[in-house]
């Protein structure tokens, strides 16, 4: 069998992934990079096909993406916890493939902290540094600055069960950073907490991140998590990267709809090429529509392809003279959530559209049931080559036997 998965996976392109700028592909900057990694746990399926990607030293890169994309196992063997199918992965330009965890210089992170109960706040943060035989003196000067890094100091006798659950990860975070590695592995580290808290940390974390110039690796399947965080990051799906670059980028140039969808929310609408110029085309939806684009991927007319445009990018109201694409629909609903409205509409047959209306200018005068005129520019639109409404959320890739 697993000479089989190798004849496989020699067949398994590579996704489509956004080229990256000349500064990314330096490689005097880099101080990680996977080559060519694929990782199956049961000889059928790849948790991870052909993973290509470059950490450069100073950054803060996420890995982001649904349950099940392979975004924490590429984690996870870059830690030294898992070892991959085939491929490389090198620190500082040395395959480390076969190197014990221990030996990696990585700091590790984990959603749970991972925290020895019996052991105190100092004794816990200091426990790298005593299996690494460092001196007392040694660890009381670093033990002493990463508390007051992590805003833990007069804590330090303190067991974890009296520590709230931010001050647990603080710890661990201390425990991640006392022994200067390399590479600080952080795996969804601020899922258990509540989302104030969560905020609150995101930023400590930025900010201790940017004043030692850590590299980061950054584990989350929360977009806005890992847009307020990372410098650049890699949205993973079915095991594959479909694009890395910076958080601005992904939302406002994404390439491909799994990203456009992925990465904050947009709408959605599916069809057929039915013109094409230059870098313009027009999509007839499968409810009969001409919709105005920007083409995204190789067409040919007749191919389909899914069109998604930001809902903060739709104009309410008659008034639409600088908009390509301008629609009746029927309101469904207001939903109101603080500081804005989420509103529903139907375009027919084509299904659902909503918008975002900041709650300060005032209910916009339309109730369910009304008729109103909606509107978007083509430049504010994506089409999609080659995509469908049922492929942004493929199923898993299947080898062997089953492909």
């Amino acid at each position: 069998m697993t000479d089989l998965i190798d004849r496989t996976v020699d067949h398994v392109s590579a996704p489509a992934v956004c080229p990256p700028k000349d500064s990314e592909s330096r490689a005097d900057a880099t101080i990680v990079e996977f080559r060519n990694v694929s990782k199956s746990y049961d000889g059928k399926h790849l948790a991870v096909a052909n993973l290509n990607c470059a950490v450069r030293k100073g950054e803060f890169l996420t890995f982001l993406g649904p349950s099940g994309s392979g975004k924490t196992t590429s984690l996870m063997m870059l830690a030294g916890f898992e070892a991959p199918l085939s491929g490389e992965i090198l620190l500082n330009g040395r395959n480390i493939v076969h190197m014990p965890p221990h030996r990696r210089n990585m700091g590790v992170v984990f959603q749970n902290y991972a925290l020895f109960p019996h052991m105190n706040v100092a004794e816990n943060i200091a426990f790298p540094l005593r299996a690494r035989s460092a001196s007392a003196a040694d660890i009381k000067v670093r033990l002493e600055h990463v508390l007051r890094l992590v805003r833990l100091s007069g804590m330090e006798t303190r067991r974890p069960s009296e520590l709230s659950g931010g001050q647990q990860q603080r710890v661990a975070l201390a425990r991640a950073l006392v022994f200067s590695p390399d590479v600080i592995l952080m795996d969804e580290p601020l899922g258990a907490l509540d989302r104030q808290l969560r905020e609150r940390l995101q930023i400590e974390i930025k900010h201790i991140q940017r004043e030692l110039n850590l590299t980061v690796v950054y584990v989350t399947h929360d977009q806005a998590e890992a847009l307020t965080m990372s410098d650049r990051v890699a949205v993973f799906n079915n095991g594959e990267v479909q694009q890395i670059a910076s958080g601005r980028e992904l939302y406002d140039e994404p390439c491909n709809a799994f990203v456009a969808q992925f990465v904050g929310e947009s709408n959605r609408l599916s069809g057929v090429v039915s013109e094409i110029g230059g870098d313009r085309c027009a999509v007839r939806t499968d409810g009969g529509r001409i919709i105005h684009a920007r083409l995204v991927g190789d067409a040919t007319l007749g191919s389909r392809a899914v069109v998604c445009f930001r809902p903060e990018r739709v104009a309410l109201g008659p008034h639409q003279d600088d908009r390509q694409n301008v629609f009746e629909v029927q309101v469904e609903e207001f939903v109101y959530h603080g500081d804005h409205s989420r509103l529903s509409m139907r375009l027919g047959s084509d299904g659902l559209l909503f918008t975002r209306l900041p709650n300060a200018l005032g209910n916009p005068g339309a109730a369910a049931g009304d008729m109103i005129t909606l509107g978007w520019r083509a430049d504010d639109c994506r089409a999609f080559a080659g995509s469908s409404s049922h492929s942004s959320f493929p199923d898993a890739r299947r080898l062997g036997t089953d492909l």
